[in-house]
């Protein structure tokens, strides 16, 4: 004869553990809500509210105008979207594409040198001499000055007899239509922002274990395989977000431009340059219109970018949610480079 156990009985008024989870989980929620909704309500007002006006603006045509009868008139009239039509033809378009032009030249030119040199600063930053604060410091220095300022140095530099001239031996008149006006704003823009960059990879160089280099040495692994192998896929993150935030902040480049080289100038008018002298004219509707173009261009930037270089972060996190697929990848790691080094980071660029 078999005896079974008793079984506890749960009390009426006490709650399943499903039940405890459930109830825990919504007044999380709710808390979660009410602490979130005064930051939810600034963003609205400050993000989605000009947004939203911009693209309404971009709808109307306002100012003073002469109807087809011969009439003045004034005010906003609905044209639908008849500014976005206007930028793509005619000579519109010719300053459009120049514009869209040079922003992109400014933005795949200047964030590339930055990136080189600003790794560069960081390893320089994060090796342990003598003087090392001081070097820091003087880094870190043109990223502090205010962008404005730094155009009027660097306008001071390019001038006729400037010390840009004295140190080539030659006139070049750097705020003329050519391509010395280019080049100037990717130097100055290079020398201001390079170190933002080394900023960021710095923090990622001192979260990276000694112990790591200690045995990549020990097996015999040369200065760049240890770089390439070890350095480059652990610094990966902190030198994706640095270089999507050089991308989106260099897409709206103008103060830069316009102080050292100045308005209307094809070589380096930019799209942001193009908005303000709509907006300046008071054609706010042509204005709008630009900015929302801008603003797509952007955000489509900033999306395929997070997309193709941030694919492998995002597969990671997927594999650690509850029912994720990781997806097995083998870790090849350099001659002279142990195996456990290789896979820290991921792989290699």
């Amino acid at each position: 004869m078999s005896v079974s156990a008793p079984v506890a009985e749960r009390p009426a008024n006490q709650p399943s553990e499903g039940g405890r989870k459930s109830r825990f989980n919504e007044g999380t929620g709710r808390l979660a809500a009410i602490l979130l909704s005064p930051t939810l309500l600034v963003l609205a007002l400050v993000v989605l509210y000009p947004i939203l006006a911009a693209l309404r603006e971009s709808l109307y045509t306002s100012g003073t105008r002469i109807d087809p009868s011969g009439f003045v008139v004034k005010g906003s009239e609905f044209v639908g979207l008849d500014n976005y039509a206007a930028i793509f033809k005619g000579d519109t378009a010719d300053r459009f594409w120049n514009a869209f032009y040079n922003t992109t030249f400014f933005t795949v030119v200047a964030v590339a040198l930055e990136t080189v040199l600003g790794v560069a600063m960081a390893l320089v930053m994060h090796k342990a001499f003598k003087g090392r604060a001081i070097v820091r410091a003087s880094i870190l220095v043109p990223w502090a000055i205010p962008t404005v300022i730094s155009a009027l140095l660097w306008k001071w530099i390019f001038q006729a007899d400037g010390v840009a001239n004295a140190i080539i031996g030659n006139q070049v008149l750097w705020s003329t239509e050519g391509w010395q006006s280019k080049l100037s704003i990717i130097i100055a823009d290079t020398w201001k922002t390079a170190p933002f960059i080394g900023l960021l990879v710095l923090a990622g160089l001192q979260t990276i274990s000694a112990e790591v280099y200690e045995a990549a040495r020990v097996d015999g692994a040369s200065a760049w395989q240890q770089f390439r192998r070890i350095t480059l896929p652990l610094v990966r993150p902190a030198l994706l977000v640095a270089v999507l935030f050089r991308i989106l902040d260099t897409l709206r480049i103008f103060d830069l431009p316009f102080v050292l080289v100045g308005p209307h100038k094809d070589s380096v008018e930019t799209m942001s340059m193009l908005a303000y002298d709509e907006a300046f004219n008071t054609r706010y509707g042509p204005a709008a219109a630009y900015a929302t173009v801008l603003f797509v261009y952007v955000a489509v930037v900033a999306y395929a970018f997070v997309r193709l270089l941030g694919a492998d972060v995002i597969g990671e996190a997927r594999a650690k949610r509850p029912g994720g697929k990781a997806k097995k990848r083998k870790v090849e790691a350099a001659p002279g480079v142990p195996v456990a080094a290789g896979a820290a980071g991921g792989g290699g660029f």
